[in-house]
């Protein structure tokens, strides 16, 4: 029996399995599930070529005589049976982002796009990057690191910019997951952000203060500053502040929205009140969209409790398999925010994705990065985008921290 091959397809067919039906409780397997399952979810290639790679090798070795070793090869057989089901099932979100992006913004939105911008749009997936998976930079874009927006050692943001340094980008400020107690602004998104760096926008990546040692109103105020210091600091790194769209993973999306549902409000702008903290568009990526720790629908800590007429034009994407932040909570706020906002609302459920489908290359989450890509092109193509709304906040209450 060859041990090593035995050892290495148990585990394929381990993960495997977990990706394609993850537990749903109870809380710790569920965890534990999702942490296990994100690889073979996303980079299915990556665990085929291990399988292939062992097989291949108990070939050549001449492993494979024994009554045990075939029934391994066999498994092996399954498992790239079921991660042929993930790709599938990766390959399904292309279709489903197009249908949402009719859905929000009516069948003839790719006419309503500028010439120029539609032209830019990416034609085909870069599959040598999907490949590798886990390879996300880019030699044309550059990342500079760790510039201050605050007082707090998290104070701390990245511009990603085209190493040409154009002038006139649009903007993208970006807020990571990790449900407001981990995370870090190099881990989530990483394709997104260089992504539309490369094609001239000037993206922005922040982290903000966490629990314990800091609370809501601490991480609110946070993400609005670093919008005030993108408003104040952009242009130095080539930016037009004008067409600044906001965007966020999991708590992240919490804070997208929010910010989104409350600009220019100064509850939540304590000593810079007067900054202007408005946003011409929201994207958010498996976001979460409940009350904050130990508060309830009285206090406003969700963004459906901020939903406004003068919302601005959302794209809301989730994995319908997601086990930590459940679907029906993306599809509450969406159609919250349908019932509410005169722009439109994109929303889509991706088929198979679980939490965290951004944080590689993948057929799943380019084709989003695609989606994005669109979604901004017909929002700057829209007269309005040539200059900022004025949108005076609604000065609501606060909770408390």
């Amino acid at each position: 029996m060859p041990y090593g091959y035995l050892i290495s397809t148990v585990l394929a067919a381990g993960v495997t399995a977990v990706a394609l039906a993850p537990p749903r409780r109870p809380r710790r397997l569920v965890d534990i599930g999702f942490r296990i399952s994100t690889v073979p979810n996303e980079l299915p290639f990556l665990v085929f070529f291990l399988v292939l790679a062992s097989t291949l090798l108990a070939v050549g070795q001449r492993d494979l005589g024994s009554p045990g070793a075939l029934a391994v090869l066999g498994l092996a057989v399954l498992t790239a049976a079921g991660l042929a089901v993930i790709v599938r099932r990766q390959l399904a979100a292309g279709p489903v982002l197009d249908d949402a992006l009719r859905d929000g913004l009516g069948d003839g939105w790719r006419a309503e796009l500028d010439s120029g911008l539609a032209s830019g749009l990416r034609r085909r997936l870069p599959y040598g990057r999907v490949l590798l998976g886990v390879h996300v930079r880019r030699r044309d874009v550059e990342r500079i690191a760790d510039l201050r927006y605050g007082d707090d050692r998290r104070h701390r943001l990245d511009v990603y910019r085209h190493r040409s340094a154009p002038k006139g980008g649009p903007v993208l400020v970006y807020f990571h997951g990790g449900g407001y107690f981990s995370g870090r602004k190099n881990r989530e998104a990483r394709p997104l952000l260089y992504r539309l760096a490369s094609q001239g926008w000037v993206c922005v990546s922040a982290n903000y203060r966490l629990r314990p040692d800091a609370g809501f109103l601490d991480h609110l105020t946070d993400a609005k500053r670093v919008l005030a210091w993108t408003r104040e600091h952009g242009h130095e790194y080539g930016a037009d502040t004008g067409m600044l769209v906001m965007a966020g993973s999991s708590a992240g999306a919490h804070l997208t929205s929010l910010c989104a549902l409350t600009q220019n409000d100064p509850a939540y702008q304590p000593g810079f009140e007067s900054a202007d903290t408005s946003i011409t568009a929201a994207v958010c990526l498996y976001g979460y969209f409940g009350d904050y720790y130990g508060h309830d629908e009285a206090d406003g800590t969700s963004p459906v409790a901020h939903v406004r007429a003068d919302a601005p034009p959302f794209l809301v994407v989730h994995g319908d398999a997601d086990t930590l932040v459940p679907v029906r909570e993306a599809r509450h706020f969406a159609d919250a925010l349908r019932g509410a906002s005169e722009a439109p609302v994109v929303y889509a459920e991706l088929p198979g994705g679980q939490h965290a489908f951004d944080l590689f290359h993948s057929l799943r989450f380019d084709q989003v990065v695609d989606a994005v890509e669109s979604f901004t092109a017909w929002v700057r193509s829209r007269p309005a985008a040539d200059a900022p709304a004025e949108q005076p906040g609604r000065c609501l209450q606060p909770p408390s921290a």
